[in-house]
């Protein structure tokens, strides 16, 4: 049966079925439910007005569930289905309600339910309301889930809506939603309001933050004719008014064929609206800058922004309701950014879309990366952005920015130029400020392409990589986070250093260097990226080709390919365990292993530690693996080595030849011919910095989890994945003193559900505006979707569109379409025809191992997963940036 909170049917006294709304509050939200404590906080608010009513209490909902036998079995079914089973979820919700909605009402419980309508008036009409416990929370509203009914008039009309009611906390949609959200189904309850009807002139919305931006400064007022109901139902066209800082700052009059209003006697009817009358504003400017006034007066009260319901009768405002608007992206606390510390306004850039991470991390995921990088960084809802307002402030850094940003993330340039172009937001520079580094590092200097100056780096990169090995592993409580700490300044000084630096950006400019020069010279577009296929050294690439070299292992034995096929989400013990025995079970042990030790650092979203690795989770690869088996005959990655090499050195000789035939062609190939050879020597250098870094982090997280294991056995965590949840100092602490805060530890777990569900900027301001930036392009066909290409060629095929690489179903030819790539999709590639990203730019790791493959890709579509559908057919054209759908 559902939860009662304990006691027994006996022991609740009558007058806690119903409760005056007045009396209600955020303190009885189990009794009246999420809708029902807000509407009594705000009776509480100076200057608002809330109609009267009352509560029908959960308590009531529990003692008529309690009378149905068969609900708990019903439960037990529902609590098994599968979220996306809507067959069977439809199916057993209907039972459920259809059980409650027969279920006869005691005669004392329906006394109680009707009492207060003798004080309020019997023949005046109501609206009856659903308020349920897991409704207008925090991090889950479950807006518009359950029922509600107006223009209710008489005592047993109004009994038998709170029934109808408590039966639409089982309604499809929201037995779904609780599904889907983690909630139990026995710890939902319902409570009733039963509120005066008022005689609405005009009824709507308003969001205290823009609903559309997220600009906190904004809100915007919708309003209609009549009752609300007739917004929310999407019958009726709302007018809509923004207002900023007191004053309209745009408006919408919308057409408003009709409106919906009370009809005496209860019930509602549709009434016609005709002539001028449609185009007449619903609300007068005036009266929509108050109703924004009363706005941040709740908000203020609530401590967030708000979606309040609110009807206009008599010339006055009436709230019926308020609620935690959940779906805007939080805005990052200022912390000091990159010169003039926490003043004024403030824009930031999006971290996860330069990294091609934009999940959220965990807290020790964090504060881990924050330790990582040389800058201070701003969270917000799970993500990390780099404050660049005095960058933009000042001209010169400003000019860097949005170059470096044209090239990488031409979104993130075009959001930074809108900010700019409005002005008001940023503050010029002061007088004799210096201006911020541009993000780039600065300039290469003078490098030789000299393939022993990559080995040297790669040389002090494992010997530094095996020290922290070492020290970390010699190291336990206190001490290893010391040791850690100290770890990890070698670790930045290791991928910042100079040298290093140096040699990246000549790969880089090089290469931007060949494309400019023969662009002009030649007509080549975007020839640097033929030049540099199978370039030698890219440890990325290598991990794709090397799992082609796994297969080769694994398919002489079909035993242990019919034993893969049956893994699930095995550990790597078990995984390489269940081979022992197998007919040729050892060697593709030892090939699994081997690929393990060189790569099972790596995971999708690896900058946050705290995701399985490989190493941890090497079930992971089971389906690309297999998949390689089944698409690729032997030798396929030295043979597409091979290929992307000699396809290379031919578009070089290709190259110099029609140079040397130009006018002083000879100078200019032998220049192309040196910026091909610094290209081809340092391009694959740039893989490994994050490489390192990866592989400290796996170090790290094996000490950390045996750390946190000894936790767990003292009783202080209750699983070792709480330790995910605390920061490192946190951690630290948690070991130090054997103490940690579990209740921080379960709030922070459903924040991170909430940050799951929200989707990250690339461009946010402290007002809470996201600023949407777009590529602004005249050469991109109708109905293409726009792109940054950074890989040319043009392929057709058919669109694999896959959210989780765990579930990738890839056959050769496909075109992968994604949110983002990181390193690890790279043993994907050698089965791909091409790509497309939501996320990423012309230096990302997918698009440089797309090049090394020849793969056509184009980037920076967005909302492409959700626009291309899986299984379709289209057209990537890497060379000018756009993608067709074709069927």
């Amino acid at each position: 049966m559902l939860e009662t909170n304990g006691g027994t049917e006996e022991s609740v006294r009558h007058d806690s079925y119903v409760l005056d709304l007045r009396e209600a509050g955020r303190d009885r939200i189990a009794d009246v439910g999420g809708k029902g404590a807000h509407l009594g906080e705000l009776s509480r608010i100076d200057g608002v007005s809330v109609p009267d009513g009352y509560c029908v209490t959960t308590a009531a909902f529990r003692r008529v569930v309690a009378g149905v036998p068969e609900i708990g079995g019903l439960l037990d079914r529902l609590a098994a289905a599968a979220p996306g089973d809507r067959d069977e979820i439809r199916t057993l919700s209907a039972q459920v309600r259809r059980a409650i909605e027969e279920c006869p009402v005691p005669d004392d419980l329906a006394a109680a339910v009707t009492r207060p309508l003798a004080r309020l008036g019997e023949d005046a009409a109501y609206a009856v309301r659903s308020s349920a416990t897991a409704e207008d929370l925090p991090a889950a509203s479950f807006a518009g889930q359950q029922d509600t009914y107006l223009n209710v008039v008489g005592p047993a009309s109004v009994l038998e809506h709170v029934r109808l009611c408590w039966a639409s906390l089982f309604t499809e949609r929201a037995t779904a939603y609780r599904l889907q959200n983690g909630f139990d189904h026995r710890k939902a309850a319902m409570a009733v309001l039963v509120q005066r009807m008022v005689a609405s002139e005009a009824s709507g919305t308003l969001f205290t933050a823009d609903p559309v931006t997220g600009n906190r400064r904004v809100s915007a007022v919708e309003s209609v004719f009549g009752l609300g109901e007739a917004l929310v139902s999407g019958r009726v066209n709302a007018d809509v008014h923004r207002v900023r800082d007191g004053a309209v700052v745009g408006k919408e009059v919308a057409a408003k064929r009709s409106a919906l209003d009370p009809v005496p006697g209860g019930g509602t009817r549709e009434r016609p609206i005709g002539g001028d009358e449609q185009e007449r504003q619903v609300l007068t400017d005036e009266q929509a800058v108050r109703l924004a006034e009363l706005g941040r007066r709740i908000e203020a009260y609530f401590g967030r922004p708000q979606d309040i319901e609110w009807c206009l009768a008599d010339g006055g405002f009436r709230i019926v309701q308020s609620r935690p608007v959940t779906t805007l992206f939080p805005v990052p606390e200022a912390r000091g950014g990159d010169g003039d510390g926490a003043r004024g306004n403030r824009v930031y850039i999006s971290v996860g879309h330069q990294q091609m991470m934009t999940d959220p991390l965990k807290p020790l995921g964090l504060s881990f990366w924050q330790m990582t990088t040389p800058r201070p960084m701003a969270e917000a809802g799970g993500r990390l952005f780099v404050d660049v307002t005095a960058a933009l402030a000042a001209p010169a850094s400003r000019a860097a920015y949005l170059e470096v940003f044209d090239r990488s993330d031409p979104l993130i340039g075009d959001a930074l130029r809108t900010v700019l172009d409005r002005g008001g937001l940023i503050p010029p520079a002061e007088d004799g400020a210096a201006p911020a580094a541009p993000p780039s590092g600065g300039a290469p200097g003078e490098v030789d392409a000299d393939p022993a100056v990559v080995a040297e780096l790669v040389a002090r990169g494992r010997e530094s990589t095996a020290a922290a090995e070492r020290a970390v592993g010699a190291a336990s409580g206190p001490e290893l986070f010391d040791v850690i700490v100290e770890d990890l300044a070698e670790l930045k000084r290791l991928m910042f250093d100079p040298h290093s630096t140096r040699v990246i950006m000549a790969a880089m400019e090089a290469s931007a260097w060949l494309n400019d020069k023969l662009s002009a010279w030649l007509g080549e577009q975007n020839a640097a990226e033929a030049l540099t296929q199978s370039a030698p050294g890219n440890v990325t690439s290598q991990m794709g080709l090397a799992l082609l070299d796994v297969a080769d292992a694994v398919r002489p034995h079909p035993e242990v390919v019919a034993h893969l096929r049956t893994v699930g989400d095995a550990g790597a013990e078990d995984l390489l365990e269940g081979l022992t025995g197998l007919p040729g079970g050892r060697q593709a042990r030892d090939a699994i292993q081997a690929y393990l030790d060189d790569y099972g650092m790596r995971c999708v979203g690896e900058i946050d530690i705290t995701r399985p690795r490989w190493s941890e989770r090497p079930a992971t690869l089971v389906p690309v693996l297999l998949s390689h088996i089944d698409n690729f005959e032997p030798g396929a990655g030295a043979r597409r080595f091979e290929q992307g090499l000699q396809e290379a050195r031919k578009k070089e000789r290709e190259v110099l030849e029609r140079l040397r035939a130009l006018p002083d062609g000879e100078g200019r190939a032998e220049e192309v011919e040196r910026r091909i050879g610094l290209v081809r020597t340092f391009i694959g250098y740039r893989e490994y910095p994050k490489y390192f870094m990866i592989s400290r982090y796996l170090v790290y997280k094996r000490a950390l989890l045996a750390e946190a294991d000894g936790l767990v056995r003292a009783g202080v965590l209750r699983d070792r994945e709480d330790a995910f949840f605390l920061t490192f100092e946190e951690f630290r602490d948690a070991v130090r003193t054997g103490w940690a805060d579990d209740g921080l530890i379960r709030r922070r777990r459903e924040e991170f559900t909430g940050f799951e569900a929200l989707t990250p900027p690339r461009v946010l301001t402290s007002e809470g505006e996201a600023v949407t930036g777009s590529y602004r392009r005249r050469d991109v066909p109708d109905g293409a979707l726009a792109g940054l290409p950074v890989s040319s060629g043009t392929v057709e095929g058919h669109a694999r569109v896959v959210l989780d690489m765990e579930e990738a179903d890839l056959e050769a030819g496909d075109i992968l379409v994604t949110a983002f790539t990181d390193p690890s999709w790279s043993p994907l590639f050698v089965t791909l025809e091409g790509l497309v990203t939501e996320v990423g730019g012309m230096m990302t790791h997918g698009a440089v191992v797309a090049r090394e493959y020849g793969l056509p890709a184009v980037v920076g579509v967005e909302n492409a997963t959700a626009l291309i559908r899986d299984g379709q057919r289209i057209r990537v054209n890497g060379t000018d940036g756009h993608v067709e759908i074709l069927s």
